[in-house]
């Protein structure tokens, strides 16, 4: 079975440097979860919940794929009750194209953000997680 891995875009008289997709992932969750107006991101919270006394899942919710038009990062989050959707939806793929350009040199070629849903404000984090398991049995 062979590794995926991105290349970056710099050159290097030592040798290469290579960024595993999941690692790419994790940037684009944190660097979500970071937007002002984002609740949560979309994941398999009732599967993740034994890593809650655990390292934090951050890629969940985001999903990397390539093609001949390049890397596409596809974001699936909840937005919190009264936000401007396309606002923090447009302040999301910015914040996601910046931080990996930053942090591995690799260009984005979309940064596609999908909302699962707006959560109120006075919905609960269980009432959350009780949403994400209800969508789990459906699968």
């Amino acid at each position: 079975m062979e590794e995926k891995v991105m290349r970056t875009n710099q050159s290097n008289p030592f040798g290469e440097i290579e960024v595993a997709p999941e690692v790419l992932e994790v940037i684009a969750g944190i660097a979500a979860n970071e937007v002002t107006g984002v609740y949560a991101m979309q994941g398999k919270f009732t599967k993740k919940m034994k890593i809650a006394f655990g390292k934090p899942n951050h890629k969940k919710g985001v999903h990397l794929t390539s093609d001949e038009d390049g890397l596409k990062v596809d974001i699936y989050c909840y937005f919190k009750f009264g936000v401007n959707v396309p606002n923090v939806a447009q302040a999301i793929q910015e914040k996601v194209r910046e931080k990996i350009f930053h942090m591995t040199d690799i260009t984005l070629a979309e940064v596609n953000i999908h909302i699962a849903d707006i959560v109120p404000e006075k919905t609960s984090f269980q009432d959350l997680l009780d949403t994400d398991r209800e969508e789990d049995e459906k699968e």
